[in-house]
């Protein structure tokens, strides 16, 4: 059990629940369903350290609950901030620090949740004291050495505890002078979203220059929209990408702030609408959505189905043959998608292939590769490149699929199985990274 400071329970690390292997059931008609989607990791994990740097007490609502932000919740209260959590109201209060972490030494563990690592390297600055932070052994092969770089160039005393540019990270804290620094787009946008997120505490300010292509940008904007709520404001040059500044002086303060429904796990049910020629809507998901990974039904769009995207949902429906269409896309901005769309492209005429998400190799697992692999395993032609691949469809072999610690392998190819018999997933249990019940709502929906 996780508790704050004052003993009160936040949660547990989700309690995974599932058999060592899973069949899910294949669909006997089309999908018709309106799908409840739990709250976006990106924004709570988001909202979860801005609302902890903040003046005064914040709730956020329609929160996720899952493995990812319940390492985060239990590492800010390692750090001294009050944070309590009540899952079936999908919420957390925070009794924000006002930028400064009481806890004068901590060693924190944060399993596989990358935004966690990157965000709390970020603002262990801040504090006054010696920090370390781990993960899972998956996260000591997660490159952070250019976010270690950067905070280095802004006055931190941070370092790679092994001297492999890798996690765990050392952070002596004295607080963070700010100033200027450089980091290279194309590995992850998670570093410029860490160095967001704790700057309006840096003494002088930050300048971050991108270097290079950015990928996933709409994270960035995503950033800045929690920073916003909470009362400081990141400048980004959102023609050229090459520069984000946040003025010195800001503070966060706190609030009640509303989570919108995730939509990298919305997009596996309009995928399921897509491949059953039938129809999936997701409510508190619309036009106004902070999260570029929406942006996955023009995917299904050109793939033939039919999208509405309103004020305050989005329904997907598939084509009533079933009959999708291949397509030859950059994915980068929404690399997140790419495996849902990759498990779906065995039922397009024609093939399909995904370009620009050379960076998603160094996720929970190389997913380039994890895919090549594990489609090729359900009988598919594959064709792997640095930044994609090429699937040229195949009948479908029924398989035992490898999911790899990956919570979106064992998604996707869940909706890959609603056509396709005999496909069994190992470990599906991995999904309560951030949507532990991911397969009991796919077979409520599935008739």
């Amino acid at each position: 059990m996780l508790f704050s400071p004052g003993g009160s329970t936040i949660s547990t690390i989700v309690d995974r629940g599932y058999p060592p292997t899973l069949a899910p059931r294949q669909a006997a008609r089309p999908i018709d369903a309106t799908v409840v989607v739990p709250g976006s990791k990106s924004i709570t994990n988001r909202a979860l350290l801005v609302a902890a740097l903040a003046e005064g007490p914040s709730e956020l609502v329609g929160a996720l609950h899952s493995d990812d932000t319940s390492y985060m919740a239990e590492a800010l209260h390692g750090l001294g901030v009050r944070v309590s959590g009540d899952e079936a109201a999908a919420s957390f209060r925070v009794e924000g620090a006002s930028g400064v972490f009481a806890a004068p030494e901590a060693d924190l563990f944060v399993g596989n949740s990358g935004t966690t690592m990157r965000f709390l390297t970020a603002a262990l600055p801040l504090g006054r004291g010696r920090y370390r932070i781990d993960g899972v052994p998956r996260m000591r092969q997660r490159p952070i050495a250019p976010l270690i770089g950067a905070l280095n160039d802004l006055g931190a005393d941070a370092r790679s505890e092994l001297d492999t540019g890798c996690p765990p990270v050392i952070v002596e804290a004295a607080g963070l002078p700010g100033g200027h620094t450089r980091m290279a787009g194309d590995l992850s946008s998670q570093y410029f979203s860490a160095l967001m997120l704790a700057a309006p505490y840096a003494r002088d300010g930050v300048v971050v220059d991108v270097e290079g292509d950015l990928v996933s940008r709409p994270y960035l904007p995503m950033t800045a929209a929690v920073m916003a709520a909470f009362g400081a404001t990141a400048e980004i040059d959102e023609q050229s990408w090459s520069r984000i500044v946040i003025r010195p002086g800001q503070r966060y303060t706190g609030r009640v702030y509303r989570i919108e429904p995730d939509a990298s796990n919305a997009s596996y049910f309009f995928a399921a609408a897509a491949v059953t020629g039938g129809r999936v809507r997701v409510e508190g998901l619309g036009r106004g959505s902070l999260q570029g990974d929406l942006g996955f039904v023009e995917v299904l769009r050109a793939m033939g189905a039919a999208v509405e995207v309103a004020d305050d949902f989005t329904e997907v429906r598939g084509p009533a043959d079933g009959a999708l269409h291949g397509v030859d896309l950059d994915l980068g901005p929404i690399s997140d998608t790419a495996q849902t769309l990759a498990a779906i492209a065995p039922f397009a005429a024609g093939p399909t292939t995904i370009r620009g998400v050379a960076h998603a190799r160094l996720k929970e697992t190389d997913r380039v590769a994890a895919l090549a692999t594990e489609l090729r395993r359900l009988g598919q032609e594959v064709d792997e490149f640095p930044d994609g691949l090429r699937i040229s469809p195949r009948p479908i072999a029924p398989a035992e699929i490898e999911t790899y610690d990956d919570h979106r392998m064992a998604m996707s190819f869940g909706i890959a199985a609603l056509r396709s018999p005999g496909v069994r997933l190992r470990d599906p249990g991995c999904v309560a990274k951030t949507f532990p019940a991911f397969f009991d709502i796919l077979d409520a929906v599935t008739p």
